[in-house]
């Protein structure tokens, strides 16, 4: 019984004020509703239907001292959460319950894994929180760049990807769609990534390779006390203006050399028409079998946290390949030299 769609995601924070303001007026979400509880405040966003909810108070105390602000639970809608349930505790995971009282599986790390009901709906408020709309909020589906969440980096301990992998394969029902080795010199990473049957779920699972020196996601796992959610991506229509209005309304993009630019027509024949306009906006490309994916990287908003978040626009291009996970690291390791 496979897991459907992500029905949440949802990010611990200590200070949910900042962080609702950099989703609503840096990256176009709308804030429909909020829920006051005895030991937690949540604020519930969306945009097409990427929902996130940024919760603080009490509750959260314990995941925050462990990582600092982060993706605490991705919640998955499913056909039949008690078929699921029970496919995944045949597979050997952990069953805890999550914040709304609804079953929740353990993934890595502190990561829960909420199971939801599909017949709840696409723009249902999560169940088991007393939400209340925010005034002044639209009906409908909020609209704006982002379509709906692309895909969730994963950053696990070296030698437990093929644990987590199986996991997830058996537990939840997602399929092996690519997997590859990322070889950086004196780093290295080995990825899987995974799909539902419904490709609306991609999770990207990464470990850094023990036989190489530490790299940045040996720095992720010290800086998160641990594995966890590395990076959330977004897709939109059309990357190029999407890029260009979240940097004008704050968004940090990480750089991009010029060089990098001089060499992709080769690698990447499709952007040749359009390849100022993405030196301009310092977008990546990559490309698979059926077509061009386009990317951009944030750096991290959160501090001490280093979870970061990204656009993608797909032109016929389905998975993520290796030459993804490859742009997506030379880029966060050209960024954290620099800073060095």
């Amino acid at each position: 019984m496979a897991v459907y769609d992500v029905a949440y995601t949802e990010l611990y924070t200590s200070n949910k004020k900042s962080v609702v303001d950099y989703f609503v007026s840096a990256l176009g979400f709308t804030r429909e509703a909020e829920a006051v509880g005895v030991d937690r405040s949540s604020a519930l966003l969306r945009q097409g239907t990427a929902r996130l909810i940024v919760t603080t108070g009490p509750a959260t105390w314990k995941f925050l001292g462990a990582h600092g602000d982060g993706i605490a639970d991705i919640a998955f809608t499913c056909d039949d959460v008690t078929h699921t349930l029970r496919s995944a505790l045949a597979a050997g995971a952990t069953v805890t319950g999550s914040a709304q009282g609804r079953p929740a599986l353990l993934g890595c790390g502190s990561l829960t894994h909420t199971l939801l009901s599909r017949r709840d709906g696409p723009g249902t408020p999560p169940p088991g929180r007393n939400w209340v709309p925010v005034p002044g909020a639209p009906g409908g589906t909020p609209t704006g760049r982002i379509r709906h969440t692309d895909h969730i980096a994963l950053c696990l301990e070296a030698a437990t990807l093929g644990q987590y992998t199986d996991l997830y394969r058996e537990a939840l029902g997602l399929v092996r769609h690519s997997a590859g080795y990322v070889d950086a010199g004196e780093h290295g990473m080995d990825s899987v990534v995974l799909r539902s049957p419904s490709g609306r779920v991609t999770l990207a699972l990464a470990a850094p390779d023990p036989r190489k020196q530490p790299g940045q996601l040996d720095a992720f796992l010290e800086r998160n006390g641990g594995p966890g959610a590395r990076y959330l991506s977004f897709l939109v229509d059309s990357i190029v203006p999407a890029v260009h209005e979240a940097r004008d309304r704050g968004v940090v993009f990480l750089p991009v050399p010029d060089d990098y630019y001089d060499s992709l027509p080769e690698r990447v024949p499709a952007v040749r028409t359009g390849l100022d306009g993405l030196r301009a906006a310092r977008i990546l490309a990559d490309r698979d079998e059926p077509g061009t994916l386009l990317q951009a990287v944030s750096r991290s908003p959160y501090g001490r946290s280093p979870l970061f978040h990204g656009l993608i626009e797909r032109r016929g291009s389905h998975g993520l390949g290796p030459a993804h996970h490859r742009a997506l690291y030379e880029a966060v390791e050209r960024d954290r030299q620099a800073a060095e």
